[in-house]
C-alpha cells in the first residue's frame, strides 16, 4: 500500500486524490481480472461437463416408406428422445414435399427419400435395437416402394452418422437377409450410406399421425422377426370349403385397418364368414395377391383366391365386391346394383311370403331391414311391408321410365331394395320390396 503525508496544501490534496483513485482502479482491475478468470474456468468446466453429459446422445437417419408411420413407430420406443420427419440423400431436387412428389421425380434415383432423424439415448437403447426395429417394421425387399406408396422417395435406406453405425447396420442386414431367405423372401434392397445432410420436413408433416389419428400410413412388415419364436402353423382347414372373406391386418397399429373395422367389419353380419389374419398365417391357402398392404381383403372360394383388394375399402366398395363374389351374374345382382326388379310372384317371393315370425335382412350385410310383424299381402306379387326397421333404409327420388317414384335402399350396403308407395293398408305406406336381395332369419334364431 502507498502512504503519503497529508497537509493542507491543495496540490497535495489533488495528488493524494489521484493516487487513491489509481489504487482503486488497480484493485478493481484485479477484481475484474479475477472474475473473468473464474468465468473462463467455469465455462471451461461447464463445457466439459456438458460434453460428458451428452456423450450418450446419438442420431441416426432411417427411411422405410412414408415418414408419418415411421416417425410414430420410433417415437413410441423407450430411449428415443426425438423423431423428426424430413428428407435426405437427394441431389438436384429441392428438399421439400412438393418437389419430391412431382411425377418426374417418381423414378428419379437422385430424388430425396422420406426419412426420419432419430435422436436417442445410447444408454437406454443401443443403435442395434433401432436398426433391428427398422428391418422388422417394413419390407426391405421392395425396391423404391412400400405397399401402395411407389416412387424413389419411399426407398429403404439407412443413413449413418458414424462408422460404428455403418458396420452395425451392415451386419444386421446380413443377419436379416438369412431370415428372409429362409422364409422365401428375395434380396434386401436397403441402402446403407453415410448421412450427408438432413432436411426437416414441413411443420404439418411433424407428428402427423398424432394430429391425424386416422391418417394414412400402414406398416408393411414382413412378419419376420429377429430371435422370434418359431411360428406355429395355424389351422386353416375351415377356409378350404365354401366362400370366405379374410382381412389381412397389421401386426402393429394400422390406422386404415382400424378404420375398415369401424366402417365395415364392426357392423357386418353377412352369411359369408369373415376372418382376420396376419400375412404369415395363410398356410394351406392359394393366395396370389401380395399381402404387404394392410388391410388386404381376400375373397376365397374353397381356399383359393377369387378376388383381392389391397388397402382400405369404403363400405360401398366392399359391398360392390361382395355382391360380385356372392351373387355373381344373377337376378339378385341385377336388382341390387342395377336397380332391377324381380319378376312378379318369383320363386323367392313364394318362399318368403309365408315365413314364420322373423326378420328379413340385407343379403350382403346381414343387417335387419323388415320385420314379419309389418308384412302384409298386397297381392301385387312382391313382398310388402308397412314400415322398415328403424334406420335400416333410406329414400331416393326415382324418375326413371317416365315415372315419379321413391326408391328404397339399404343403409348398410347401399343396395337397391324396391320402392315405397302410399297405397298401404289403413292409409299406411306400402314398401314394395324385391325378395331376391333379402335373406330371412327366424325370430328364435336372432
Amino acid at each position: 500500500m502507498i502512504i503519503f503525508e497529508i497537509n493542507n496544501s491543495r496540490p497535495y490534496h489533488r495528488f493524494i486524490k489521484n493516487i487513491k483513485l489509481a489504487n482503486k482502479n488497480y484493485i478493481m482491475n484485479k477484481i475484474t481480472y479475477g472474475i473473468i478468470l473464474l468465468c473462463v474456468i467455469s465455462v471451461s468446466i461447464s463445457t466439459k461437463a456438458k460434453m460428458e453429459a451428452t456423450e450418450h446422445i446419438d442420431k441416426i437417419v432411417l427411411g422405410a416408406g412414408c415418414f408419418w408411420g415411421v416417425e410414430k413407430e420410433y417415437a413410441l420406443i423407450p430411449g428415443v428422445i426425438d423423431v423428426v420427419s424430413g428428407y435426405a440423400d437427394g441431389t438436384g431436387v429441392e428438399p421439400n414435399y412438393k418437389a419430391i412428389t412431382q411425377p418426374e421425380n417418381k423414378n428419379n434415383p437422385n430424388n430425396h427419400a422420406e426419412v426420419v432423424e432419430i435422436t436417442f439415448n445410447k444408454n437406454e437403447i443401443p443403435v442395434d435395437d433401432l436398426i433391428r426395429h427398422f428391418f422388422e417394421n417394413h419390407d426391405p425387399t421392395q425396391l423404391n416402394r412400400q405397399g401402395n406408396d411407389v416412387g424413389t422417395q419411399y426407398r429403404s435406406i439407412i443413413l449413418t452418422t458414424n462408422k460404428t453405425q455403418e458396420e452395425t447396420a451392415k451386419q444386421i442386414l446380413a443377419d436379416y437377409q438369412l431370415l428372409l431367405s429362409e422364409a422365401g423372401y428375395g434380396d434386401i434392397k436397403t441402402k446403407i450410406k453415410s448421412l450427408d445432410e438432413f432436411y426437416p420436413a414441413e411443420d404439418y408433416h411433424q407428428d402427423y399421425l398424432v394430429k391425424n389419428p386416422n391418417g394414412y400410413c400402414p406398416i408393411h412388415a414382413t412378419g419376420i422377426k429377429f430371435n422370434a419364436e418359431k411360428i406355429v402353423k395355424v389351422d386353416n382347414s375351415l377356409l378350404l370349403e365354401g366362400k370366405n372373406i379374410i382381412v389381412i391386418e397389421a401386426e402393429n397399429y394400422c390406422p386404415y385397418c382400424e378404420k375398415f373395422k369401424e366402417d365395415v367389419t364392426s357392423v357386418y353380419q353377412g352369411t359369408i364368414p369373415l376372418t382376420f389374419k396376419l400375412a404369415n398365417e395363410l398356410n394351406g391357402l392359394d393366395i396370389k395377391t401380395p399381402t404387404w398392404a394392410t388391410p388386404t381383403i381376400l375373397f376365397l372360394e374353397n381356399g383359393t383366391e377369387v378376388f383381392a383388394h389391397q388397402g382400405y375399402m369404403a363400405p360401398e366398395e366392399f359391398y360392390q365386391a361382395l355382391g360380385v363374389f356372392k351373387l355373381g351374374e344373377s337376378e339378385a345382382y341385377t336388382v341390387a346394383f342395377n336397380e332391377g326388379t324381380d319378376a312378379k310372384f318369383c320363386k323367392q317371393y313364394e318362399i318368403f311370403k309365408d315365413t314364420p315370425d322373423g326378420v328379413f335382412v340385407d343379403k350382403l350385410s346381414g343387417a335387419a331391414l323388415f320385420d314379419t310383424d309389418d308384412r302384409f299381402d298386397s297381392k301385387s306379387g312382391w313382398l310388402s311391408f308397412t314400415k322398415p326397421v328403424d334406420g335400416a333404409v333410406y329414400e331416393l327420388a326415382d324418375n326413371s321410365y317416365g315415372m315419379q317414384r321413391i326408391e328404397i335402399r339399404s343403409t348398410s350396403s347401399k343396395i337397391h331394395l324396391g320402392h315405397v308407395f302410399n297405397d298401404g293398408p289403413n292409409g299406411q305406406p306400402r314398401y314394395c320390396i324385391n325378395a331376391t336381395v333379402l335373406e330371412f332369419k327366424q325370430r328364435e334364431s336372432l
